[in-house]
């Protein structure tokens, strides 16, 4: 079992110091989050509350990921950095291509990315980009971005993406994992067929078991079942050694210690961050 530190919604004058100190103390890494805005007026869409309107206020800070990640992985040596997750359809994938390539070469190899479809259609729509059509628009970016990562001449023909073919430098000189978010069965899906990991949204120990069980049934069914595959999950619960290892035994490979927001209820100074940290990796992490 390994363990991520999340920095969603801690301070971005922070980051760094906070990635060095999980770095000391033994976490795996650190699993930020995106959203390019936030709106005065949101639909009551997303997914994971009863509420429909998510946990982040106009307040809660959302730093470029691409900035953060390079920042993190440049002041430490170790520690990794995922987001949990990038809404892909949003962007371009040639220059996710090229951003992702650079990463993972200047960090050597400590970069995966994380990828969701997303779920604010407002993003969307500021965007100019076709909400209903995401998931087939990410789809066919995660093929294009696999094309140019290559770093032979790629040639697009897609639904989305059309183009004579192009070379996109630099070549990754290391993999970029690709882990995908979602409990939606076509996440789920998305997931098994090409995914390098899945990344929980936050779930009960209860719940656990099923979606393992589901990923493990869908990777095989994608002819994937036998490689390296990593479920990074939050559980909402006490943090317990022994939960841990009964959700190990499940086939979850990494713990997340949920964000300082929660714990602080607001924001909370590095001193504050770095006491939380600490007593999560004497409480758990030094046990695994």
């Amino acid at each position: 079992m390994k363990f991520w530190q999340s920095i969603t919604w801690a301070e971005t004058d922070q980051l760094c110091d906070i990635a060095r100190f999980a770095e000391s103390l033994g976490y795996e890494g650190v699993i930020g989050a995106d959203h390019a805005l936030y709106p005065k007026t949101m639909r009551p869409d997303y997914p994971y509350s009863e509420s429909g309107y998510p946990p982040q206020t106009s307040d809660s800070e959302y730093p470029d990921m691409w900035t953060s990640a390079a920042a993190i992985t440049s002041v430490t040596e170790r520690l990794r950095y995922v987001c949990g997750v990038y809404v892909l359809p949003l962007r371009n994938p040639i220059e996710v291509a090229k951003q992702a390539a650079t990463l993972a070469t200047l960090s050597k190899g400590r970069f995966a990315l994380g990828v969701g479809a997303g779920w604010m259609r407002e993003e969307f729509d500021l965007y100019g980009v076709d909400f209903k059509s995401r998931g087939r628009r990410m789809d066919e970016m995660i093929d294009v971005m696999q094309g140019l990562w290559t770093g032979d001449y790629y040639e697009a023909r897609g639904e989305f993406f059309d183009w004579d073919p192009i070379v996109v430098s630099p070549k990754p000189s290391h993999p970029v994992p690709l882990y995908f978010g979602g409990t939606a069965k076509v996440a789920l899906r998305r997931a098994a067929r090409v995914g390098d990991g899945w990344i929980g949204a936050g779930n009960t120990p209860a719940e656990v078991p099923a979606l393992m069980e589901t990923l493990r049934t869908l990777r095989k069914e994608a002819g994937r079942g036998d490689r390296p595959f990593e479920t990074l999950i939050g559980l909402y619960a006490d943090a317990e050694v022994d939960l841990f290892r009964r959700m190990e035994d499940e086939g979850m490979t990494s713990g997340i210690h949920l964000p300082f927001w929660f714990e602080f209820d607001g924001p909370s100074t590095i001193d504050q961050k770095k006491r939380s940290m600490e007593a999560y990796a004497e409480e758990i992490i030094r046990y695994f």
